[in-house]
């Protein structure tokens, strides 16, 4: 029951982020608010790792690699995507194409873990899918996709693919290290790659300038979504495998929009309070398949 109510949390905590992004790259570039994303985060695990496990464990060359591809898959990669799409789509388009993460990470869960995409684990994924994407869209799918897709519509895909292999790649690198050893070493993989594109941004020159609501916002960024969230979303992948854990991130955009009607007065909609139960629907018909 605990790792649900973590993965819950971390849903919640994740929404919180497209609120923050929009915030944050407003007054910084993309690769320059990932990496203060990243850096805070590092801070933060690496206390948390020499408190719980007393020491940041040395890897092997199979795991050195493994924990490359997380760091560079989910923080450098994913980040990027990220905040360069957040700079050009709307936030709901944006995480409606982030809600497509449960489905590709059940089927690549088929593919490389074979893993059985049951009926009832079908029915589930489609109806949480339906559920995000009729909350996020205002009930006018078909005129939210009408269009043809952007550029920052490819960059939020790529969200997508990284976060799916970041899932598949941790769901082995974990059955060795433990979630906060592994989360940890690929946030420091991650944020030293991400400061030579900032770097080149001129970040140097704008960290002076930020100012001190700008500075909470990437903690929230930094401790909440990223350490926090990282550890207790892959302890639900080493707990309940990655097609369960990954169907929780479909309430990531329905508790997007929620923050931003308490945050920002945005409308809430019928359509996002019938969005909001498919995706509960999804999610328990999901956790029955795999139980």
């Amino acid at each position: 029951m605990i790792i649900y109510i973590k993965l819950v949390l971390t849903a919640v905590v994740w929404g919180g982020t497209f609120v923050a992004g929009r915030l944050v790259v407003q007054s910084l570039e993309p690769f320059s608010a990932a990496f203060c994303r990243f850096a805070v985060s590092s801070i933060c695990l690496l206390l948390l790792t020499f408190k719980i496990e007393g020491h940041l464990p040395q890897l092997h060359k199979k795991q050195l690699l493994q924990v490359f591809l997380l760091g560079m898959t989910g923080v450098f990669a994913y980040n990027a995507f990220f905040f360069l799409g957040l700079q050009t789509i709307a936030a709901s388009r944006a995480a409606l194409i982030v809600a497509l993460n449960p489905t590709f990470i059940a089927l690549g869960s088929v593919l490389f873990f074979k893993e059985k995409l049951t009926t009832l684990k079908t029915i589930g994924i489609i109806t949480s899918l339906l559920g995000a994407a009729l909350a996020i869209s205002r009930g006018n799918l078909l005129d939210t996709l009408d269009n043809n897709l952007s550029l920052g519509d490819f960059f939020l895909f790529g969200c997508v693919f990284s976060w799916v292999a970041y899932t598949l790649i941790g769901k082995i690198a974990m059955q060795q290290l433990s979630p906060l050893v592994a989360t940890t070493y690929a946030c420091l993989i991650g944020t030293v790659a991400l400061f030579i594109p900032a770097a080149m941004e001129g970040f140097l020159q704008e960290l002076i300038q930020i100012d001190l609501a700008t500075w909470l916002v990437i903690l929230y960024l930094g401790f909440l979504s990223s350490a926090l969230g990282f550890i207790w979303y892959s302890e639900g992948v080493k707990a309940i495998g990655p097609a369960k854990a990954a169907i929780f991130i479909n309430l990531v955009p329905v508790s997007a929009i929620l923050l931003a009607a308490v945050l920002l007065q945005e409308e809430i909609t019928l359509s996002l309070l019938i969005g909001g139960a498919l995706v509960v629907v999804g999610v328990l018909l999901t956790n029955k398949a795999q139980a």
